[in-house]
């Protein structure tokens, strides 16, 4: 079967853009530029953040500041911070989008799905009941139809 192209404008920055050295998750929130870098909310331990290449329309991660990769490694300060943000990502999702459920979890290690193993980050992916269309069926394409600058904008206000 031919693949047909989808227009994503955002994955060309990614393209184009000097791949950072060492851990994205710790390179971005150190630059202080969190619209750059889709940086919605910060706490104390751990930051919200947009995925790049999200699953789904406001595909959300919480993140530690700190660089661990392994879940049992977190303090507990940063386990019930990264709890809180995960239940605050919910109600922010649920206020600007409206899914009608959630897929929330964590990718620990290659073996656990993990793209970026060496920090570890909770996915907080936003679901609808017709999400399952028949692009993934029939076209083998996923298509995310809001731009990532427009799904921050509606986070980031909601979260404010």
């Amino acid at each position: 079967m031919t693949k047909k192209p989808i227009w994503a404008p955002w994955r060309i920055d990614y393209i184009l853009d000097e791949k950072p050295d060492g851990c994205v998750f710790c390179s971005m929130p150190k630059e202080n530029d969190d619209k750059l870098h889709n940086i919605l909310k910060r706490g104390e331990t751990c930051y919200v953040v947009l995925n790049l290449f999200p699953y789904n329309n406001g595909h959300l991660m919480v993140a530690p500041f700190r660089h661990i990769a392994e879940y049992d490694d977190l303090t507990p300060e940063e386990l019930e911070e990264s709890a809180r943000l995960t239940s605050e990502s919910v109600v922010a999702l649920k206020k600007a989008f409206k899914p009608d459920g959630f897929n929330i979890g964590v990718n620990q290690g290659v073996a656990g799905g993990a793209g970026i193993k060496e920090h570890l980050h909770i996915h907080i992916v936003p679901r609808w009941s017709g999400d399952f269309n028949f692009m993934p069926v029939i076209g083998q394409t996923k298509v995310i139809p809001v731009h990532l600058s427009t799904t921050y904008d509606a986070l980031k206000d909601v979260f404010e």
